[in-house]
This record gives structure tokens, C-alpha cells and sequence, in this order.
């Protein structure tokens, strides 16, 4: 099977920076009232801001709604690379 088939979607939907929802979170890393770290499909997701709280996790199904002030978010970490080398990649 494709592992793009087996990788959870990840997207994140904000509004009015008080309240939104992150799809394709693996892992919560970390979270208190000012920052809320979470490991995602595409890397490390680090969210800060004021009076954050998290509203619901289900990590079997890679979601997490969050409410606060969101003042920042910053990917750390690289993007899952693609496997083999560019020449293999090139002549399947």
C-alpha cells in the first residue's frame, strides 16, 4: 500500500485566533498556558500564546482542538523526506 494512503492529512483551521483544530498530530510533546508543542505528520509544531488550552485530543485519529490566544506557530524539525536517491526516484 502507498504510504501516502497510510499518512494522516495534516491541516490546521484557525479562527479569529481564539479556537481551532489540527489534524495529522502524531504526538503532544508538550503544552501549559503559553505554548503547546505537538509532533505532526509534517514536523514539530510549536504554537504560542496566551491562555491556551487544549479542548479535545484523540491522538488514534491525529486531532486536537485548541482554545486561547494563538500569537505564534513555528514548524521546527524537516519535512519527512522521500525515500531512495533522486537518480532512483527518477527511473521506476
Amino acid at each position: 500500500m502507498d504510504e501516502k494512503n497510510n499518512a494522516k492529512q495534516h491541516s490546521i483551521l484557525w479562527k479569529d485566533r481564539k479556537q481551532g483544530s489540527i489534524t495529522g498530530v502524531t504526538d503532544v510533546l508538550s503544552f501549559d498556558e503559553n505554548t503547546v508543542v505537538l509532533e505532526t505528520e509534517l514536523g514539530v509544531l510549536t504554537l504560542k500564546g496566551k491562555e491556551l488550552h487544549v479542548g479535545r485530543l484523540l491522538l488514534d485519529q491525529g486531532e486536537v482542538e485548541l482554545d486561547g490566544v494563538i500569537e505564534s506557530m513555528v514548524y521546527s524539525g524537516s519535512h519527512p523526506e522521500k525515500k531512495g536517491s533522486l537518480m532512483k526516484r527518477m527511473f521506476r
